[in-house]
C-alpha cells in the first residue's frame, strides 16, 4: 500500500513537501516513483528514488525546483516542490516498482490514490 500526502492549495512561487509511505508489499521497492496527472492529460513523469542507493532522477520541467529524498528506516519518501507554478497544478501520486522503474508509469505495478496539488497565479 501507498499512502500520499502533503498536497494543498498554495500560491505560485510557494513549497511544498509531498510524503509517501510504503507498507506492506511496497516496503520492498527497489524503485519509488512521482507522477502527475493534469485533466484533460496523461499521467507525466515527475520523479524517481531508487531504495538502495538513493539515487534521484527528474522530469526536465521540475529540475532544480523538486527534490527527492528517502527514508528507508521509516519507508518513506518526500517530494520537496518549490517554486511551484500554475502549470504544476495536478493530482501527484506515488508508485512503487520492484526492479527498476524510471520513468515509464508501465513499469509501476503499485500506486497510491494521489494528492492534490494546485497552485494559483
Amino acid at each position: 500500500q501507498l499512502v500520499e500526502s502533503g498536497g494543498g492549495l498554495v500560491q505560485a512561487g510557494a513549497s511544498l513537501r509531498l510524503s509517501c509511505t510504503a507498507s506492506g508489499r511496497t516496503e520492498g521497492y527497489y524503485t519509488l516513483g512521482w507522477f502527475r496527472q493534469s485533466p484533460g492529460k496523461e499521467r507525466e513523469f515527475v520523479a524517481t528514488i531508487s531504495k538502495s542507493d538513493g539515487s534521484t532522477g527528474y522530469a526536465n520541467s521540475v529540475k532544480g525546483r523538486f527534490t527527492l529524498s528517502g527514508d528507508n528506516a521509516k519507508n518513506m519518501v518526500y517530494l520537496r516542490m518549490n517554486s511551484l507554478k500554475p502549470e504544476d497544478t495536478a493530482i501527484y501520486y506515488c508508485a512503487a516498482s520492484t526492479y527498476y522503474g524510471g520513468s515509464d508509469p508501465n513499469a509501476y505495478a503499485y500506486w497510491g490514490q494521489g494528492t492534490r496539488v494546485t497552485v494559483s497565479s
